[in-house]
């Protein structure tokens, strides 16, 4: 069991890289929805001593939302607007891969020297999980696209829902519920202003909107 959870961490590890190489949105956007079903296999892989009920209901929509709905809503996004690459980010993807190697080391040596929960489903448990979580903040500081941002906002709860499945074993099921329907609303509000930027400024570089004067 041990070693089928390490694989679907290591996975998860896989695709926060390639988000750092990748300039498609499209395959960005393929990339978190697989993320999000990797979620979804590990929820049911850590959770086998918990009420299949709650475990059934997490699973589905982590699946529903992250791997279905949100990844719609941002390829709809990038259709609309017609943008089909992050060309010139504020940090380039070479410096990017460099600066997740870093953060993957700093996640493990933090993962190693802080105080978990005994006995912890993998060692890999909190080094991937405050990973997710740093990749995802860099995304939203270091891309132009307001999809490339929107996609770093979920690849950063992501990360929470992973320190929550795999660190949390109280009312676990809340908790996520709870975090989901924020990040439902967030994409939902970030999706609105998606559409009203393209169709006003034909663009969807957020840096230009501080060219804007009254």
């Amino acid at each position: 069991m041990h070693s089928r959870i390490d694989i679907i961490f290591t996975l998860i590890i896989l695709a926060n890289l390639l988000l750092l190489s990748s300039s498609r949105l499209g395959t960005c956007i393929n990339v978190a929805a697989i993320q999000g079903l990797l979620l979804a296999v590990l929820t049911l892989a850590t959770r086998t001593d918990e009420p299949l009920i709650q475990t059934s209901i997490l699973i589905l929509s982590t699946i529903v939302l992250k791997s279905i709905v949100f990844p719609q809503l941002l390829q709809r996004a990038i259709r609309d607007s017609e943008t089909r690459r992050e060309m010139r980010p504020y940090v380039g993807y070479a410096q990017s891969i460099v600066v997740g190697m870093v953060v993957l080391a700093l996640s493990l040596w933090l993962g190693s020297k802080l105080p978990l929960p005994n006995p912890t489903i993998s060692p890999l448990a909190l080094p991937v999980a405050l990973f997710t979580i740093l990749v995802g903040l860099f995304l939203i500081v270091s891309r132009r696209k307001a999809v490339s941002q929107v996609l770093g906002y979920l690849v950063m709860e992501n990360g929470i829902y992973v320190f929550g499945v795999t660190m949390v074993h109280e009312s676990t099921l809340f908790v996520e519920l709870g975090v989901l329907l924020d990040v439902f609303v967030g994409v939902f509000i970030m999706g609105i202003m998606i559409f009203h930027i393209s169709r006003e400024f034909d663009h969807l570089d957020v840096d230009r909107l501080s060219t804007l004067k009254d």
